[in-house]
């Protein structure tokens, strides 16, 4: 799986998921729609904001600053980022629950350090990152591996979720299962 697309940056420490998608817009227990309030406070607030402009248009990969996700553990906020189209999030840090929320939606997340994240800041409009390789390809060619769960890259290679990746393992399961009550059966 690779991704190549143009970066929609976000210069702002400490986003919540608050600030993600705000509460006015979580009617219900649902993915689909939500990318349309994706950040809709920072939108409202500033004509000049990425997702307001044209160019940023179809950007899959979101580029931001540290202890991103931070505050509830709204679910919402994943949703939202995906419904959107966001394929992938490049940041020195993200806060755990949201890691976990992310992950589990098939966004991947990318951690590298402040410095690196700064110079893509400052150099970069469009990156390649290759899930396979985990790998970040920049415009100059060069590159710089990444580090991600093996389960969860694996989940998201093959867009399966936590429950499509269980019955995927159904048959191991029936067999384990089998073996083990003979096994109580047989010591008893």
């Amino acid at each position: 799986m690779s991704i190549k697309s143009k970066i929609l940056a976000i210069r702002i420490k400490d986003i919540d998921t608050d600030l993600i998608i705000p509460a006015d817009y979580l009617k219900g227990v649902t993915t689909k729609g939500l990318g349309q309030f994706l950040f809709q406070r920072l939108r409202d607030k500033d004509e000049n904001f990425p997702m307001n402009l044209s160019e940023f248009e179809g950007a899959e990969i979101l580029l931001v600053e540290d202890n991103f996700g931070c505050g509830s553990s709204r679910e919402h906020a994943a949703w939202a980022l995906k419904d959107y189209g966001i394929k992938a999030i490049i940041a020195p840090s993200f806060a755990d629950i949201f890691k976990t929320n992310a992950l589990k939606n098939g966004i991947i997340l990318i951690e590298f350090s402040q410095k690196i994240v700064e110079a893509i800041f400052e150099n970069e409009s469009e990156l390649e990152i290759d899930l396979e390789k985990q790998k970040v390809v920049f415009s100059n060619g060069k590159t710089i591996k990444f580090e991600i769960d093996a389960y969860r890259k694996h989940c998201i290679l093959k867009n399966m979720n936590d429950l499509d990746y269980l019955l995927s393992k159904i048959e191991n399961i029936k067999n384990f299962d089998k073996q083990r009550k003979e096994k109580l059966f047989f010591n008893i």
